[in-house]
């Protein structure tokens, strides 16, 4: 027992001692990579959907109060005051349509904030692009679990596949972009609920490639700002799933392993901000003979194809968002809320 004990202190060792030394000197282990826009298989009920895309719940003072407190291990986990902190602004909301429009993805739906257990019951129902043993299973799980752990209250930004659902609670666009993103990969799968089991094995998989096309589409869109917020949140949120993957092999890592790959994870995303400029330039030049895959149109492939697509709806409702408020402190730029 004694010689196992000693041996796996010596792979922990290991592990984390690698992931300092990838970390001090910036580490591309999330090199941008576009998820590929086709084919998509989206159920046709879903896109008959006349709701908003986009919905935001209503503003509760007591209740957001509450889920900002208890959101408070993970604001200082990811070191983000708005991780959590259930009020999501203009910048955000605008991310989020930004990146639905570009990458074609009109059956998703974005709750804002907002718990609305029927309403996902109904999209469990109608996404019948999973089968049925897998909705009825693990979607019931999923949905039912986010009925009795409402994120309203114990946040966790998250996509459920099984509804094709975002869930943000964070003022993030770097984590609203991913959470779209695992929806964009999602998407392109034709075994959906294969694909879902198997995320609770190895999430590693699926979470790295949904990282990667965030960076993608911010090397693409010339975002400096966004690049270096993605590699400050991105990065060490990639680190715990690292973490939980390693811990199959080092089953005494424990929380030392889990810390260890986090701090890293931080280490290197702002060792990697430091270059931004020149990788911006590098990926440019990296690409420039190549064409940007088009990722607007993509060729939807539905279970019935005679259903004739409906005409586009807004987003959002307008009216939820409040009119822009200047900055007092002296700043020329301006700040948008919204209402949730």
């Amino acid at each position: 027992m004694k010689v196992h004990a000693a041996i796996r202190c010596q792979l922990l060792a290991l592990v984390v001692t690698t992931l300092g030394l990838l970390s001090s000197t910036g580490c591309h282990v999330l090199t941008p990579a576009h998820i590929p826009a086709r084919p998509q298989y989206i159920a046709p009920e879903l896109l008959n959907d006349s709701s908003s895309q986009v919905e935001f719940g209503e503003p509760h003072k007591v209740l957001d109060t509450a889920g900002w407190i208890w959101g408070i291990p993970d604001k200082i986990l990811l070191w983000d005051h708005r991780v959590d902190n259930h009020h999501i602004t203009a910048p955000t909301v605008e991310t989020v349509a930004s990146y639905l429009d570009e990458n074609n993805l009109p059956h998703v739906k974005v709750r804002m904030n907002q718990y609305a257990p029927l309403q996902d019951f109904h999209r469990l129902r109608q996404n019948k692009t999973v089968a049925w043993p897998y909705r009825y299973t693990l979607g019931l799980l999923s949905v039912g679990g986010e009925t009795i752990l409402p994120g309203r209250f114990f946040g966790g930004d998250h996509f459920n596949p099984f509804t094709q659902t975002v869930h943000l609670y964070s003022d993030v666009p770097a984590i609203a972009l991913h959470e779209l993103a695992h929806a964009k990969d999602f998407t392109r799968r034709r075994y959906q609920g294969t694909y879902a089991l198997a995320y609770m094995f190895f999430p590693t998989w699926h979470e790295t490639i949904a990282s990667r096309d965030v960076m993608a589409y911010l090397y693409d869109s010339d975002d400096r700002a966004g690049i270096i917020e993605a590699n400050r949140i991105l990065y060490p949120a990639y680190g715990t799933y690292v973490a939980g993957t390693a811990s199959w092999f080092i089953p005494g890592g424990g929380t030392a392993l889990y810390y260890g790959c986090v701090i890293a994870g931080h280490a290197n995303g702002r060792m990697l901000s430091r270059d931004v400029d020149q990788h911006l330039a590098d990926y440019h030049q990296m690409f420039r003979s190549q064409p940007v895959p088009h990722q607007s149109v993509p060729a939807i492939s539905q279970p019935d194809m005679s259903v004739p697509v409906p005409e586009p709806q807004p987003m959002w409702d307008e009216s939820q968002l409040n009119t822009p408020r200047v900055s007092q402190a002296g700043s020329n730029e301006s700040t948008t809320s919204t209402k949730h």
